[in-house]
């Protein structure tokens, strides 16, 4: 049932990137972004694809997606100083008769269709779902440069995207967020200030976010 508005959030800053526009970066026979609205165009749960980004490259990526035979290209719209304002952005254009909303980084170009449709599948029973992978790693808690804990690494996860919400429970969350002052770096965040239960549904490793032009590297060789 394609009742999901994807939220494409394409509106930072690149200061990691060297000054260079990560989303409209060639990457296999596209570029970022092109590859991130063809993974959402592929799911059938998606309805409606909304891109957030700067105005100046508003044609750019209108003309991507025509290139890329993009159906499901609902509107593109300019960005909020930070991530949360500029989700608040493309929730405006999500149509009325979406009953769920899937937040997704739009550097994140490699994430599979399949994994889309887990996420809404999930969100569909719990109210909200992100994707995720458990971390390799041993993590430690430093403060003043001295390690103050080691939590223990089989709870511990990477949050990926999308991030799949019910729209009225999100909804929900943002008047919240906005009648408290706060401000959210991560969508699930938002939710959880709420009292909202999220689940993690596990994707995979190759759902990089392109962050330093050395990601740009590696998700050429994993695509």
């Amino acid at each position: 049932m394609a009742d999901t508005a994807a939220i494409l959030v394409c509106a930072g800053n690149a200061s990691r990137m060297q000054g260079i526009n990560k989303i409209l970066m060639p990457l296999g026979d596209s570029n970022v972004v092109g590859h991130s609205m063809m993974r959402f165009e592929a799911c059938p749960d998606i309805s409606d694809i909304i891109v957030v980004t700067k105005p100046e490259f508003f044609d750019a990526i209108r003309v991507t997606a025509r290139a890329l035979s993009i159906t499901k290209l609902r509107d593109v719209t300019e960005g909020g100083e930070t991530r949360q304002q500029s989700v608040m952005q493309g929730l405006r254009l999500v149509p009325k008769e979406a009953a769920y909303i899937a937040i997704h980084d739009g550097a994140r170009p490699l994430v599979r269709p399949e994994h889309i449709a887990a996420v809404i599948k999930d969100a569909r029973v719990f109210g909200g779902a992100t994707l995720g992978v458990p971390v390799k790693d041993t993590i430690k808690a430093v403060d003043d440069g001295l390690i103050t804990d080691t939590p223990p690494r089989a709870s511990l996860w990477i949050t990926q995207t999308p991030q799949v919400f019910r729209k009225r429970l999100y909804f929900e969350a943002v008047d919240f967020a906005l009648e408290h002052g706060l401000d959210f770096t991560d969508d699930c965040q938002l939710v959880e200030a709420i009292g909202g239960k999220v689940y993690m549904t596990p994707g995979d490793y190759s759902n990089i976010k392109i962050t330093t032009p050395e990601d740009r590297a590696i998700a050429e060789v994993l695509l």
